[in-house]
């Protein structure tokens, strides 16, 4: 008879593993040998998933200590900076402040700056995503890549700009 079935409590000293399952517990799969007693047990990982994180230069030892809040939230930090190269891009610099008589001319210098900082935050994002091996990593890495295109072809616009 199970004693832990009955309330009893195995005799003081017993080993953890000696002692009886309760009735609606089924046991663990048998431990690992001693070969394998250093190994962490992880995830497979896809031939895609290993190339990406191989372009992304993603350690192996440091894809699972970043978190999926970390990626979400570094995913809105990239996305705020992006809208606001575009809103900067489309309607402050040509047409706002030159409708009040301002800084006619300077959307390039102000444009090329935050399209910078957008795109190395949206491929921190990306990395994040992949860092965490979050489920939606190749969905997120989609968006950001085109977000990273529109940002490319303003920062593009702004530089052809100050060239000609």
């Amino acid at each position: 008879m199970n004693p832990t079935a009955t309330g009893a409590s195995p005799p003081a000293g017993t080993p953890l593993e000696a002692q009886p399952l309760p009735d609606n517990v089924v046991p663990a799969a048998p431990a690992a040998s001693s070969r394998d007693a250093g190994a962490v047990a992880r995830p497979g990982r896809s031939g895609a998933d290993q190339v990406m994180c191989r372009l992304l230069c993603i350690p192996s030892e440091r894809r699972a200590r970043a978190s999926e809040e970390d990626a979400q939230r570094l995913f809105s930090v990239a996305m705020v900076l992006s809208g606001l190269r575009c809103l900067l891009s489309y309607i402050v610099l040509p047409f706002l402040l030159p409708a009040l008589g301002l800084a006619a001319g300077v959307g390039p210098y102000i444009g090329i700056p935050v399209g910078i900082v957008a795109l190395v935050f949206d491929v921190k994002g990306i990395r994040r995503f992949w860092m965490a091996n979050h489920r939606w990593r190749w969905v997120m890495s989609g968006v950001y890549v085109f977000v990273i295109v529109l940002v490319l072809v303003l920062v593009g616009g702004d530089i052809a700009t100050l060239v000609s």
